[in-house]
């Protein structure tokens, strides 16, 4: 319990899953993260590529409409994406919407919650719930 009355082991921003990084050009990018810097590569789906360097993801991503360039985004891992929603509501976080379903496949659904720092930074939470 901190000073302040919150329990921090409500919300564990466990470890990196994800960082997000802006390209212009996304064959090129991920050609050259592949080929050039022997990234291991995941998958390409339209302008997003996706590397996984030693458990931590890249993404690389054509920005949509302005203001994306040069920003990174910081993807925490968390159990669950809407408890730690929850409990980070409660502290004065400002999301920007509701956690949502961002990926779904034959073995799990990946949710995302985005929200940013005191500074303007985003941020986002981030979980594989398995499909039963």
């Amino acid at each position: 319990m901190t000073n302040d009355g919150v329990n921090q082991s409500d919300v564990n921003l466990g470890p990196l899953l994800q960082i997000s990084m802006p390209v212009r050009d996304i064959d090129r990018a991920v050609a050259f993260y592949r080929d050039v810097l022997g990234a291991r590569f995941l998958f390409q789906a339209a302008t997003l590529g996706f590397f996984d360097l030693d458990g931590v993801r890249l993404m690389l991503a054509v920005p949509e409409g302005s203001g994306g360039e040069g920003a990174s985004v910081l993807y925490f891992r968390v159990p669950d994406v809407p408890a730690a929603h929850a409990t980070l509501l409660a502290r004065g976080v400002a999301f920007e919407g509701d956690p949502h379903v961002v990926h779904r496949d034959d073995r799990h659904e990946l949710w995302m919650a985005f929200f940013r720092d005191s500074e303007g930074n985003l941020l986002a939470l981030s979980g594989e719930r398995p499909l039963t």
